[in-house]
């Protein structure tokens, strides 16, 4: 980390833009200014920027000493017109200094690896960029104040003080306490159950980050499509009198009570009448077994038919609402166990069917310590396994490799053991100037 590095931390062609340095030669960006930044640490200085005696820009800039900044290095912040053309001649002139252009997610990989924040806080700055619902930020805003690194370290302490307990007992077998042998399988069954609960937490919460996927199912022509406009809120899937006139997947997003929620409009599921239609039908198969949620639509104003039977019959297994749509008008349909009665064209019913859809399938917080990153929810898997070996382990050697193992999943969370290739991997998904 010896490279002075740079890049736009913002988006370009706005009002503003931010230009954001780091590293050991950052200070040097005063020899550009008519005033210099670096006299007045964490203090916005109004200041000329010139490239061989030129002006290019008139902006702000605020100088971060080493180590209280965002990389835990020396750091300036420009924040410059958010023009093409005027970044670019400021991203120039940086170039003339002998800095080089940050990669993917560099200034928070420095970040890590200068101990700012651990590699769960820093992957949860890229789920704050892309929340896109109140929740979502909620949880990635926690995941970056360190709720992860906390209850991950709790599990932690409890086993390192379980395998001091197993190491003593295994280099000095005379002199081992029984209470501390006595209380492994305690300790042991304790830690089991906290991770065991943040995977079973983590299932849930995994749609504050990737949204809840509801599939909207049914026959043609029982209001599918009405139903996902009512939902929306606006005229997104197109509505006729015709049977079958959706016949491609319709994929929104939608926040209800600050959970982002992905709405899928489905084709309607029926024997096909050409090859369009049949390529519809199978997507809306696949959606069904790929939702988090099915949304079995029934016309509540006629009596079922054969391919309702059948839809209710392939969508049993499914984490399923049945809905009585239509139910402004007369009703006819004899189904009525745990369905809930809507209506598309006057809203009724709507406000039900959303609490339903979040009883079922959405963390009912997010403000508490939710795992929500698909890695940390396998490393997580991993640990428990390496546990629950530890408990049915025949010597203490056994169990205390075991135990080991739990350590270094646990580990690859917070990235106090984690392979450089997998550090590399994480920050190549950010966005460059990140």
């Amino acid at each position: 980390m010896e490279d002075t590095i740079y890049a736009p931390s913002s988006a370009i062609g706005g009002a503003i833009a931010i230009i954001r340095i780091s590293g050991t030669k950052a200070e040097q960006t005063k020899a550009l200014f008519d005033r210099d930044p670096t006299q007045r640490p964490r203090e916005l200085v109004h200041a000329r920027l010139r490239k061989n005696g030129e002006l290019i820009d008139d902006c702000m800039a605020v100088y971060f000493p080493a180590p209280n900044s965002y990389t835990g290095e020396d750091m300036i912040e420009l924040n410059v017109h958010g023009g093409m053309q005027t970044v670019q001649r400021v991203l120039g002139a940086l170039a003339t200094l002998g800095f080089r252009p940050a990669e993917c997610g560099e200034f928070t990989k420095r970040a890590f690896l200068n101990g700012k924040m651990d590699l769960s806080a820093a992957e949860a700055v890229m789920d704050v960029i892309n929340a896109d619902a109140e929740q979502s930020l909620k949880s990635a805003l926690a995941q970056l104040q360190g709720s992860v690194k906390r209850e991950i370290a709790s599990v932690e302490t409890l086993l390192l003080d379980a395998l001091s307990g197993i190491d003593a007992a295994i280099d000095y077998p005379d002199e081992a306490e029984a209470d501390t042998l006595e209380a492994l399988p305690e300790s042991l069954t304790s830690a089991i159950a906290r991770v065991d609960a943040m995977i079973n937490q983590a299932r849930r919460g995994r749609v504050l980050r990737d949204g809840l996927r509801v599939a909207i199912v049914g026959r043609p022509n029982v209001g599918k499509s009405s139903l996902m406009n009512a939902l929306l809120g606006n005229d997104r899937a197109i509505v006729t009198a015709i049977a079958g006139t959706t016949r491609d997947i319709i994929d929104e997003k939608v926040s209800m009570d600050g959970v982002p929620v992905r709405l899928i409009d489905t084709a309607g599921i029926r024997e096909a009448n050409d090859e369009a239609e049949k390529i519809g039908v199978d997507r809306a198969r696949d959606a069904i077994k790929g939702a988090d949620v099915v949304c079995l639509v029934l016309d509540g104003s006629v009596r079922l038919t054969n391919e309702d039977e059948a839809l209710l019959q392939q969508t049993s297994g499914s984490t399923r609402i049945v809905l009585l749509n239509k139910c402004d008008l007369p009703q006819e349909c004899e189904y009525k166990q745990d369905a809930i009665r809507v209506s598309a064209k006057t809203g009724e019913g709507l406000a039900e069917l959303q609490q339903n859809i979040l009883a079922l399938a959405a963390p009912e917080r997010a403000d508490g310590t939710i795992i929500t990153n698909e890695r940390h929810i396998r490393a997580l898997e991993l640990a428990l396994n390496a546990l629950r070996d530890a408990t049915t382990a025949d010597e203490l050697d056994c169990a205390a490799t075991d135990v080991k193992n739990a350590l270094h999943h646990l580990g690859s969370i917070t990235g106090t053991d984690v392979d450089t290739t997998v550090i590399d991997r994480i920050f190549k998904r950010f966005c460059v100037g990140k």
